[in-house]
């Protein structure tokens, strides 16, 4: 399975409340269970994180992940979210975040971003976006539901 992971998840590494979930699905991407696919946004936005954090991409072995680009494709959806006011632009990364997932057509985006991306009221006028510039839906859901943790 394809997973778009946003950064949230490799922060959530370290989180008390999402450490043991965002753990275990690196671990698959290490295992080679699924694969990681993040984005050019993602690779930014790490930048900025403490070394610790960067160090769990690099944990995941080359052939378990792959990194996709910002097009102008997804530019031109995320505008779409932008417009239909389903976040105001100053989330306009996280609205990037589901253009390309969705473009990617990966199986799922995994975000512990509960107020702008694993919202369901966001998620259901975020794929009403898809289907009406003809893309199919996105499913959107946090780590803790593609692992066998409690």
């Amino acid at each position: 399975m394809k997973i778009y992971v946003d950064t949230s998840v490799f922060g959530g590494c370290f989180d008390p409340e999402f450490q043991i979930w965002s753990n275990r699905l690196i671990d698959m991407f290490k295992e080679g269970k699924h694969k990681a696919v993040i984005s050019d946004i993602s690779e930014f936005e790490l930048k900025f994180a403490p070394k610790y954090i960067q160090q769990i991409l690099e944990s995941i072995p080359g052939k378990n992940f792959e990194v996709v680009k910002l097009t102008e494709e997804a530019k031109y959806l995320s505008e779409h979210y932008i417009k239909e006011k389903i976040v105001t632009r100053k989330f306009l990364a996280d609205t990037q975040h589901i253009a390309i997932a969705t473009i990617q057509q990966v199986d799922i985006l995994v975000s512990w971003n509960f107020k702008h991306i694993v919202n369901y009221a966001k998620i259901m006028l975020y794929n009403s976006v898809n289907l009406k510039y003809g893309y199919k839906m996105l499913e959107i859901r946090n780590p803790r539901d593609l692992t066998d943790e409690k």
